[in-house]
């Protein structure tokens, strides 16, 4: 099956010379090419065609599960006949299994799986080994060892309607791909079996299945209603995928039993040379539980950690991922690569540095630390043809692609960048106040940057003493908090927001005609060249944008931004120039609660799916900041995240709860119909 490229809008500005570029520079076979593209021009519809033009799997990478939703939701709309999936952690909250040595605390892994999610990740492999036509949208958590591939397809069970095969015999293989049998609690990853009547809800559907037998015949397949049992459709065929990605065929399993077992007595060898018994007790106890349970049903929490003895590799050998279940010729996007390649880079130190303590002190075998993401070089060997994609795009994307950088600066709605002064830093607080009133009294709003978070907090307290309408942002606020501040600065109900790092990516704010960067000229992260236009970039909303950069000297990181914007600026004002354009600041309704995080380059419009995983996020966030405060003995902030945590909850669970009623009230009125 073809893409299907559905948007009410064709590309415009330079969208058309982008997309012919990207997909020429494919087609002649490069590896690597960069998209350049500024905020707002439609970095995401830019790839949606190229994507429907070349027909291929695609695996498009994102920073974070925020950004991935929006991403999501976007290509969801763009493709909506074909198969777009969603790969992220499906943890809300995880606190990895550790040990702290120098305190003798070892700390349990404790996680609070989001099973929507879940159920979204298996729905992505099942796609990937069945169709071509798939769009997976995945944060770098996709680089973790997600099992093996092989394994995977091999476990699938088809089912069609007159196969002969026992009902106890099918029972079986659906225990073997890891579904438990309940005649209770009907939900996904279980079966239940009444007489002749097998119901299976599937690990990635949001529907279930009933098999009907007669004698030993398949005698009829439905879809049925989880709920209610309802038969929704009658169908001749059905695959069923594994429950879990981590299978193990069961021929398989007492061979990896054994190397599991014969690992266990070298390291308690070790252990018992060295006078470490404890360490040598402690690993003999998990390891032996470990190892019961997954003769007994084949898997054990934590199965994971003993991937290296299951999937038959070498220690050191790169473990398989979400890579292994895409064709040779599928596409990868790297979006926010500037963000999303040091994350990568990143990932396998931290990783290896907590395990490898495990290891050490007896609470994991070796083997544990072949557990492990992709280290950044290994992850380089996956990529067959890849699309880098940022505003801001580093040195590695622009050396890899060479003369294979695309650049995509003019808008559709004809906006241009920001107008960039440059006054100096001595005057900044008594210029920014008359700047403010200025822009205020227009009924604009201001963003400030400030360079630490005791300034922003200062600064904000001065100007509200000064009569502006101003309030801080920065990480002492929790997620929920950030999210409503910026709504309520969208909605007026204040004029100027004084924050540090978060007024870079991800904010979409079109009534902000002012972005004011203080002591832009102390180098560093914050006042390098690539955080300077991102932030540059949050006024490019607005047809009378300016940014001021409050600066006693020009520097390196300064000239370059400029130099940039100002590149831009001139392409955009000449394009406007020959087409007749005049821009227009965008007019967007401000979306209730957490939607506003939705929003995109394109303005795409999603479903009810992404604001359930952004709030997924924000609970997962809460918790952790929850946690955090509990530790550090502010129990009085602990309890405050704590209700703000159940309100949230709750509100999900009214939003399912009205789904289901809206659908069964759909299906009466069709039957009365």
């Amino acid at each position: 099956m073809e893409f299907h490229l559905q948007a009410p809008f064709l590309p415009s500005g330079d969208q058309p010379q982008a997309i012919d570029a990207l997909v020429s520079g494919i087609q002649k076979g490069h590896r690597i090419q960069t998209l350049q593209g500024v905020t707002g021009s439609g970095k995401t519809f830019t790839m949606a065609n190229v994507i429907a033009q070349l027909n291929r799997p695609t695996l498009v990478l994102s920073h974070n599960k925020t950004l991935a939703a929006q991403l999501y939701s976007e290509f969801k709309t763009f493709f909506p006949d074909n198969a777009v999936a969603y790969f992220i952690s499906y943890y809300d909250y995880y606190q990895p299994e550790a040990y702290i040595p120098q305190r003798d605390i070892y700390i349990e892994k404790d996680a609070s799986v989001n099973e929507e999610i879940d159920r979204l990740r298996l729905a992505a492999t099942s796609y990937l080994v069945t169709r071509r036509d798939v769009i997976i949208v995945a944060s770098v958590s996709c680089i973790f060892g997600l099992g093996s591939a092989d394994d995977y397809k091999k476990m699938l069970v088809p089912l069609k309607v007159g196969d002969d095969i026992p009902r106890n015999k099918l029972l079986s293989r659906f225990v073997e791909i890891q579904y438990e049998r309940s005649d209770s609690e009907f939900v996904r990853g279980k079966f239940r079996v009444r007489g002749d009547c097998v119901d299976l809800y599937p690990s990635n559907e949001e529907i279930a299945v009933r098999i009907e037998f007669w004698g030993d015949e398949i005698e009829q397949i439905s879809l049925i209603n989880p709920i209610s049992a309802e038969t929704v459709k009658k169908i001749g065929e059905y695959v069923v995928y594994p429950a879990k990605h981590f299978v193990l065929p069961e021929e398989r399993i007492e061979s990896a039993v054994g190397k599991i077992k014969a690992e266990l007595e070298d390291r308690l060898k070790y252990f018992k040379d060295r006078g470490m018994l404890l360490e040598a007790q402690r690993l003999q106890a998990r390891t032996k539980y470990d190892l019961e349970l997954i003769q007994e049903i084949g898997y054990c929490p934590g199965i994971e950690n003993y991937s290296l003895a299951m999937s038959n590799r070498k220690t050191g050998d790169i473990p398989e991922t979400l890579f292994e279940f895409f064709p040779e010729d599928y596409l990868l996007f790297v979006d926010e690569s500037h963000v999303t390649l040091p994350q990568i880079h990143a990932m396998f130190n931290g990783d290896h540095a907590r395990k490898r303590n495990l290891v050490d002190h007896g609470f994991r075998l070796p083997s544990a630390l072949d557990n492990r993401p992709l280290r950044f070089e290994e992850w380089e060997t996956k990529i067959k043809q890849a699309v880098f994609v940022s505003a801001t795009p580093g040195d590695y994307e622009k050396e890899l692609s060479e003369e294979r950088l695309v650049d995509q600066v003019i808008r559709p709605t004809g906006l241009l960048d920001p107008v960039v002064e440059i006054v100096p830093a001595s005057k900044q607080i008594p210029h920014l106040l008359g700047q403010i009133k200025e822009r205020t009294a227009q009924g604009d709003r201001v963003l400030v940057a400030a360079f630490t978070k005791r300034l922003a907090e200062d600064i904000a307290a001065y100007l509200q003493k000064q009569k502006v309408r101003a309030k801080w942002l920065h990480s002492e606020l929790d997620a929920f908090e950030r999210v409503e501040l910026l709504q309520e600065l969208r909605a007026g109900a204040f004029d100027v927001l004084v924050g540090v790092n978060l007024l870079r990516e991800g904010l979409d704010l079109p009534e902000v005609s002012l972005v004011a960067i203080l002591d832009a000229d102390k180098e560093g992260f914050l006042r390098s060249d690539t955080a300077l236009i991102q932030t540059i970039g949050r006024s490019a909303r607005n047809v009378n944008a300016k940014v001021i950069l409050y600066a006693d000297r020009i520097t390196g990181s300064m000239q370059r931004a400029i130099d940039e914007t100002q590149r831009r600026r001139k392409k955009q004002e000449e394009y406007n120039t020959a087409n007749n354009i005049t821009p227009e600041t965008i007019k967007k309704n401000i979306a209730k609660g957490i939607e506003e995080m939705r929003s995109t380059d394109t303005d795409a419009k999603g479903d009810e799916a992404g604001e359930l995983f952004v709030t997924a996020e924000l609970i997962g966030e809460l918790e952790k900041e929850m946690l955090e405060a509990a530790e550090a003995l502010e129990f009085e902030r602990a309890a405050h995240l704590r209700d703000k945590i159940e309100v949230m909850k709750k509100n999900i669970g009214k939003h399912t709860a009205n789904r289901m009623f809206n659908f069964k009230k759909e299906k009466k009125h069709k039957r009365q119909r």
